[in-house]
């Protein structure tokens, strides 16, 4: 691929997330970024930095549906034990705004920066390859809640998901374990909203018909 970016030089483990953002948005001077761009640059931390940039978006009413099925992609991919993701092309097509991506790179993003105090490179058991393969099936289900409607079934998993990539991201173990937790609960949580749903549907019909 002749545009593809090379990975970004350094040390991606150390280096803070704000620093990789900052110098792909520098690297790619058009109005908008696709996902396989940064997929490239980020190297061995694609799959967490662009599942979270991915998750944020999905937040959204409405846009769900569109950022939780690339999710759920690279959730599928990390669970089967991919190093780095591979985009399908209509994947690595879909990009972001430069501008909306820059903003998570400045001293602006407030929230980055609060973050970034105290998650840090912490290797531990939720750190290793298997824990990686967890998160990832995590990651595919909560993209599903996200997928799927249901009042309320997007926060909780987005959350615990959220959390989970920072850790993988910062290669952090202990925020990693925390939002395995955070997932899993906010994953059952949504589950049950949308069986109660479908439940009440049920038994609507029933007495209609």
């Amino acid at each position: 691929m002749e545009d593809a970016l090379p990975p970004i030089a350094g040390n991606h483990q150390n280096a803070p997330i704000s620093r990789l953002i900052a110098e792909v948005v520098e690297r790619c001077p058009g109005e908008r970024i696709t996902l396989g761009e940064m997929a490239e640059a980020f190297g061995d931390r694609a799959f967490g930095l662009l599942i979270l940039m991915l998750c944020l978006p999905g937040l959204l009413p409405g846009m769900a549906s569109i950022f939780g099925t690339p999710m759920l992609i690279l959730g599928i991919q990390m669970g089967l034990g991919f190093r780095k993701p591979k985009l399908p092309g209509f994947l690595a097509r879909q990009s972001l705004k430069r501008t909306d991506v820059m903003r998570l790179s400045t001293g602006s993003s407030k929230l980055l920066s609060r973050i970034e105090t105290w998650v840090k490179p912490r290797p531990g058991p939720f750190t290793s390859n298997a824990a990686d393969k967890v998160v990832g099936w995590l990651t595919a289900y909560a993209a599903l809640m996200l997928i799927l409607p249901g009042p309320g079934t997007n926060g909780p998993p987005a959350f615990g998901t959220i959390v989970m990539s920072l850790g993988v991201v910062e290669n952090d173990s202990k925020v990693v374990g925390l939002g395995i937790l955070f997932t899993i609960l906010g994953n059952l949580f949504a589950t049950a909203v949308l069986v109660a749903i479908a439940w009440f549907g049920i038994e609507a019909l029933g007495y209609v018909f």
